[in-house]
Protein backbone atom coordinates (compact mmCIF):
# COMPACT_ATOMS: atom_id res chain seq x y z
CA UNK A 1 0.00 0.00 0.00
CA UNK A 2 1.46 3.38 -0.95
CA UNK A 3 1.14 6.56 1.14
CA UNK A 4 -1.82 7.92 -0.83
CA UNK A 5 -3.71 4.65 -0.40
CA UNK A 6 -3.01 4.75 3.34
CA UNK A 7 -4.39 8.30 3.55
CA UNK A 8 -7.52 7.23 1.66
CA UNK A 9 -7.94 4.19 3.92
CA UNK A 10 -7.79 6.37 7.05
CA UNK A 11 -10.25 8.84 5.53
CA UNK A 12 -12.62 6.00 4.65
CA UNK A 13 -12.43 4.71 8.24
CA UNK A 14 -13.32 8.20 9.47
CA UNK A 15 -16.28 8.46 7.10
CA UNK A 16 -17.46 4.99 8.15
CA UNK A 17 -17.25 5.89 11.86
CA UNK A 18 -19.26 9.05 11.21
CA UNK A 19 -21.90 7.12 9.25
CA UNK A 20 -22.29 4.79 12.24
CA UNK A 21 -22.42 7.91 14.45
CA UNK A 22 -25.62 9.07 12.69
CA UNK A 23 -27.50 6.96 15.25
CA UNK A 24 -26.48 9.56 17.87
CA UNK A 25 -28.36 12.44 16.18
CA UNK A 26 -31.18 12.42 18.75
CA UNK A 27 -28.74 12.39 21.69
CA UNK A 28 -26.76 15.27 20.16
CA UNK A 29 -29.97 17.28 19.75
CA UNK A 30 -31.07 16.46 23.31
CA UNK A 31 -27.67 17.54 24.65
CA UNK A 32 -27.96 20.89 22.86
CA UNK A 33 -31.44 21.40 24.33
CA UNK A 34 -30.25 20.50 27.82
CA UNK A 35 -27.38 22.99 27.66
CA UNK A 36 -29.59 25.71 26.16
CA UNK A 37 -32.21 25.27 28.89
CA UNK A 38 -29.53 25.34 31.55
CA UNK A 39 -28.08 28.60 30.16
CA UNK A 40 -31.56 30.14 30.00
CA UNK A 41 -31.99 29.34 33.72
CA UNK A 42 -28.74 31.13 34.59
CA UNK A 43 -26.60 28.01 34.89
CA UNK A 44 -23.24 27.11 33.36
CA UNK A 45 -21.45 24.33 31.51
CA UNK A 46 -18.34 22.67 32.99
CA UNK A 47 -16.34 20.60 30.48
CA UNK A 48 -13.47 18.17 31.11
CA UNK A 49 -11.49 15.20 29.84
CA UNK A 50 -7.92 13.91 29.57
CA UNK A 51 -5.31 14.30 26.83
CA UNK A 52 -7.00 14.96 23.49
CA UNK A 53 -10.32 15.16 25.33
CA UNK A 54 -8.83 17.92 27.52
CA UNK A 55 -8.00 19.84 24.35
CA UNK A 56 -11.54 19.21 23.08
CA UNK A 57 -12.91 20.52 26.39
CA UNK A 58 -11.04 23.77 25.89
CA UNK A 59 -12.27 23.91 22.28
CA UNK A 60 -15.90 23.57 23.42
CA UNK A 61 -15.56 26.28 26.07
CA UNK A 62 -13.82 28.53 23.54
CA UNK A 63 -16.65 28.15 21.01
CA UNK A 64 -19.29 29.00 23.62
CA UNK A 65 -17.52 31.79 25.49
CA UNK A 66 -16.17 33.32 22.26
CA UNK A 67 -18.39 32.54 19.33
CA UNK A 68 -19.15 29.67 17.02
CA UNK A 69 -20.71 31.36 13.97
CA UNK A 70 -22.69 34.32 15.33
CA UNK A 71 -21.51 37.62 16.74
CA UNK A 72 -23.14 37.51 20.16
CA UNK A 73 -22.74 37.70 23.92
CA UNK A 74 -20.52 35.08 25.59
CA UNK A 75 -22.01 31.97 27.17
CA UNK A 76 -20.95 30.57 30.59
CA UNK A 77 -18.76 27.58 29.73
CA UNK A 78 -15.62 26.61 31.65
CA UNK A 79 -13.02 23.98 30.76
CA UNK A 80 -11.81 22.35 34.00
CA UNK A 81 -8.61 21.37 32.19
CA UNK A 82 -7.04 24.83 32.04
CA UNK A 83 -6.10 25.86 35.58
CA UNK A 84 -2.63 24.35 35.90
CA UNK A 85 -2.27 25.42 39.54
CA UNK A 86 -5.42 23.57 40.56
CA UNK A 87 -4.59 20.54 38.39
CA UNK A 88 -1.04 20.17 39.65
CA UNK A 89 -1.66 21.11 43.30
CA UNK A 90 -4.53 18.67 43.71
CA UNK A 91 -2.75 15.90 41.79
CA UNK A 92 0.47 16.39 43.75
CA UNK A 93 -1.13 16.68 47.20
CA UNK A 94 -3.84 14.03 46.69
CA UNK A 95 -4.28 12.23 43.37
CA UNK A 96 -5.13 12.79 39.74
CA UNK A 97 -8.35 10.76 39.97
CA UNK A 98 -10.01 13.49 42.05
CA UNK A 99 -8.86 16.52 40.07
CA UNK A 100 -12.18 17.14 38.23
CA UNK A 101 -14.31 15.98 41.17
CA UNK A 102 -12.76 18.66 43.38
CA UNK A 103 -13.43 21.38 40.82
CA UNK A 104 -17.03 20.21 40.39
CA UNK A 105 -17.44 20.30 44.18
CA UNK A 106 -16.10 23.87 44.23
CA UNK A 107 -17.78 25.32 41.13
CA UNK A 108 -20.95 23.40 40.27
CA UNK A 109 -24.43 24.11 41.50
CA UNK A 110 -27.76 22.40 40.96
CA UNK A 111 -28.89 22.76 37.34
CA UNK A 112 -25.40 23.21 35.89
CA UNK A 113 -24.36 20.86 33.10
CA UNK A 114 -21.25 18.72 33.26
CA UNK A 115 -19.84 17.51 29.95
CA UNK A 116 -17.25 14.77 30.33
CA UNK A 117 -15.26 13.40 27.41
CA UNK A 118 -13.64 9.97 27.58
CA UNK A 119 -12.83 7.86 24.55
CA UNK A 120 -12.76 4.71 26.71
CA UNK A 121 -15.79 5.71 28.75
CA UNK A 122 -13.86 4.61 31.84
CA UNK A 123 -11.70 7.58 32.86
CA UNK A 124 -11.81 7.47 36.66
CA UNK A 125 -11.49 11.24 37.11
CA UNK A 126 -14.41 11.90 34.75
CA UNK A 127 -16.48 9.20 36.47
CA UNK A 128 -15.82 10.69 39.92
CA UNK A 129 -16.69 14.19 38.70
CA UNK A 130 -20.02 12.90 37.37
CA UNK A 131 -20.70 11.11 40.65
CA UNK A 132 -20.01 14.33 42.59
CA UNK A 133 -22.22 16.23 40.16
CA UNK A 134 -25.08 13.82 40.75
CA UNK A 135 -24.91 14.58 44.48
CA UNK A 136 -25.05 18.32 43.71
CA UNK A 137 -27.86 18.02 41.16
CA UNK A 138 -26.01 18.61 37.88
CA UNK A 139 -27.08 17.25 34.53
CA UNK A 140 -24.39 15.02 33.02
CA UNK A 141 -23.60 14.70 29.31
CA UNK A 142 -20.88 12.29 28.24
CA UNK A 143 -19.06 11.88 24.95
CA UNK A 144 -17.59 8.40 24.92
CA UNK A 145 -16.38 5.60 22.68
CA UNK A 146 -16.44 1.81 22.54
CA UNK A 147 -19.37 0.72 24.75
CA UNK A 148 -19.67 3.99 26.68
CA UNK A 149 -18.01 2.41 29.71
CA UNK A 150 -18.96 3.13 33.30
CA UNK A 151 -19.36 6.86 32.64
CA UNK A 152 -22.48 6.05 30.62
CA UNK A 153 -24.18 4.89 33.87
CA UNK A 154 -23.93 8.38 35.40
CA UNK A 155 -24.96 10.23 32.22
CA UNK A 156 -28.30 11.86 31.60
CA UNK A 157 -27.30 11.85 27.93
CA UNK A 158 -24.55 9.67 26.47
CA UNK A 159 -23.22 10.46 23.01
CA UNK A 160 -21.24 7.39 22.02
CA UNK A 161 -19.09 6.47 19.04
CA UNK A 162 -18.97 2.69 18.87
CA UNK A 163 -15.61 2.81 17.14
CA UNK A 164 -12.76 1.09 18.95
CA UNK A 165 -10.17 3.46 17.45
CA UNK A 166 -9.34 6.51 19.57
CA UNK A 167 -8.72 8.87 16.61
CA UNK A 168 -12.05 7.92 14.99
CA UNK A 169 -13.87 8.38 18.33
CA UNK A 170 -12.32 11.82 18.76
CA UNK A 171 -13.32 12.79 15.21
CA UNK A 172 -16.91 11.87 16.03
CA UNK A 173 -16.72 13.88 19.26
CA UNK A 174 -15.60 16.98 17.33
CA UNK A 175 -18.57 16.58 15.00
CA UNK A 176 -20.95 16.18 17.95
CA UNK A 177 -19.77 19.20 19.90
CA UNK A 178 -19.63 21.42 16.83
CA UNK A 179 -23.27 20.56 16.17
CA UNK A 180 -24.12 21.19 19.84
CA UNK A 181 -22.40 24.59 19.76
CA UNK A 182 -24.24 25.57 16.60
CA UNK A 183 -27.64 24.53 17.95
CA UNK A 184 -27.09 26.21 21.33
CA UNK A 185 -25.94 29.43 19.69
CA UNK A 186 -28.90 29.52 17.30
CA UNK A 187 -31.40 28.85 20.07
CA UNK A 188 -29.88 31.39 22.46
CA UNK A 189 -29.45 34.19 19.90
CA UNK A 190 -31.97 33.79 17.12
Amino acid sequence: MNETDLVKKIMEESVSAKKDFLNQAENIYRAACLITNSFKCGNKLLVFGNGGSAADSQHIAGELVGRYKLERKGLPAVALTTDTSVLTAWSNDYNFTGVFERQVEALAKKGDVLMGLSTSGNSENVYRAFKCGRDIGTLNISLTGNTGGKIRELSDININSYSGETPRIQECHVLAYHIICELVEKEMFR
